[in-house]
């Protein structure tokens, strides 16, 4: 095997560095540094202080509101309300105690800058990727074992306390596994922070953009677990597996992404924050009006179209297949589910004469442009919602809010074939303009999938940012030269031929 030689210290000190490590190795050697994280955490009573109380206070704390709670709905007769809400306190129980894991997640790069001892960790032999599995480690084990100790100590309190609480074993799986991960999320996020900041006071500030949507997240779970219909299934809620797979996708993401933007020169060398906004908007005009790489200006719209945009298109790749995949997926998801006694709706099978003549005479009227403009306003309005939200979820938001009309369509053209209706008119009202809106849908929503997640793994040659700023000027081309034109087709097919396509299908029938 070759080796490299590497002095740090004492000249007599020799390290031989592999070129080529193990997993088993990286994690050898991360958790080196997790061992040495940990020791200097629990020396820390700014830290243990918390975790003790948030241990072994607040869990009997929320036992005494469970009761009282229970007690006082029960006398109203709403009893299921208390039977809720002790999971849900279990829940926040867990929770409270990840809330430590910010403060020491948002310390473990920017804070030892400060303090002046990250110097002597990063000349060390170690990698990149080892440094910062150490790290992440560290921050998470203090936190997770504390809640997991306060979901201990308040289960034992319920099962074995006056209450006498039996719950269904899965849903106190789920509990546990929703705690863990959203401390993953927490943390991995908060590591990014910690990484890409200068000081303790930016990485702060920055936080808040990790607790709302936390916050927002456990308030949703809450309203799962008071209104499931299948709060009390033997194999758990539904809804809380999805959100548990959803969330340790996204710790895998924020991992990509922590380890693919970390760089030990850069944190050192970075002094501090700027942001140069007259420059970024210019890379990225300069990026939407050009043809190549290096920014070289198209001459005219013909060569813009020609070598900008299409290239972009292809440039999708991937984002595309799986665009297209999901959209497959969401119509034939609809169609099961309509196909599900309890989603059937009661369509008589009735005689199609009137709604023929309706949409005859609606197709001789004269273009509205004010509804040309809601048609194209509305979808423009949800696929650029798609794309900002996908900025912040790696695009995975992308996938799932463009997809819903794409279900609603599934499940309506199942309840036309139960009803025993001829469904060609659905296929004639939706593929007259859809053959035009359908490409550019999926355009706008690759499109949203490839920026969100264009930082988990940039190109190579490219930094993220560089990789960022060329992928959303990419997107201003598909957007400017495919989309938003479309969009205006679709929309004035939709609002003139396709009501008399339907119309004459519905006559010939």
């Amino acid at each position: 095997m070759t080796t490299q030689t590497l002095r740090q210290g004492n000249p007599a000190t020799i390290y031989t560095l592999p070129e080529r490590r193990t997993w088993r190795d990286t994690l050898s050697n991360a958790l080196i540094i997790t061992r040495r994280e940990v020791r200097d955490s629990f020396r820390d009573w700014r830290i243990i202080a918390p975790i003790v109380i948030l241990t072994f206070l607040f869990p009997f704390l929320a036992q005494f509101v469970a009761g009282r709670f229970t007690e006082f709905v029960t006398g109203y007769g709403a009893e299921i309300i208390g039977e809720r809400t002790i999971p849900f306190l279990l829940m926040i129980v867990g929770f409270f105690p990840i809330s430590i894991s910010l403060v020491i997640a948002l310390e473990t790069f920017v804070g030892e800058k400060e303090r002046r001892s990250l110097e002597p960790l990063l000349s060390t032999p170690l990698t990149n990727t080892e440094l910062y599995i150490g790290k992440t480690l560290a921050a998470m084990i203090p936190p997770l074992a504390s809640s997991l100790g306060g979901m201990a100590v308040y289960l034992s309190s319920l099962v074995f306390g006056d209450l006498a609480w039996r719950p269904q074993p899965m849903l106190v799986a789920q509990i546990i596994l929703l705690t863990m991960t959203q401390a993953l999320v927490m943390i991995t996020g908060a590591v990014v922070v910690s990484s890409q900041t200068t000081s303790t006071r930016a990485a702060n500030l920055l936080a808040s953009f990790i607790i709302i949507p936390m916050t927002l997240l456990v308030q949703a779970e809450s309203v799962i677990m008071f209104l499931a219909p299948d709060a009390e299934s033997p194999s758990g809620i539904g809804a809380l597996w999805a959100i548990i797979i959803g969330m340790w996708v996204t710790v895998v993401l924020l991992l990509r992404v922590g380890n693919a933007i970390f760089n030990r020169e850069e944190l050192l060398g970075r002094t501090i924050d700027q942001l140069n906004l007259k420059g970024l908007f210019g890379r990225i005009w300069r990026y939407i009006r050009a043809i190549d790489l290096k920014g070289t200006p198209a001459r005219n719209l013909i060569e813009w179209y020609r070598a900008g945009v299409f290239p972009a298109v292809g440039r999708l790749g991937w984002a595309t297949s799986v665009t297209v995949l999901v959209f497959v997926a969401a119509v034939v998801g609809g169609y099961l589910i309509g196909q599900q006694p309890e989603w059937r709706l009661p369509l008589p099978n009735t005689d199609l004469t009137e709604t023929a003549t309706f949409m005859s005479s609606y197709s001789t009227m004269a273009i509205n442009p004010l509804g040309i403009s809601w048609i194209v306003g509305n979808n423009a309005r949800i696929l650029a919602a798609a794309f900002i939200l996908g900025l912040f979820t790696f695009g995975s938001a992308a996938l799932i809010v463009t997809p819903l009309v794409y279900v609603v369509i599934g499940y309506l053209f199942s309840q036309v074939v139960l009803a025993g209706i001829n469904p060609t008119f659905m296929a004639a009202g939706i593929l007259t303009h859809g053959i035009i809106e359908i490409p550019v849908i999926v355009l706008a929503t690759a499109a949203a999938l490839k920026m969100g997640a264009i930082v988990t793994r940039p190109p190579q040659g490219m930094t993220v940012g560089q990789a960022w700023t060329f992928t959303l000027a990419d997107s201003f081309k598909i957007w400017a030269g495919l989309v938003m034109p479309g969009l205006l087709l679709a929309a004035i097919i939709e609002s003139r031929i396709t009501p008399g396509v339907v119309a004459a299908v519905l006559g010939g029938g």
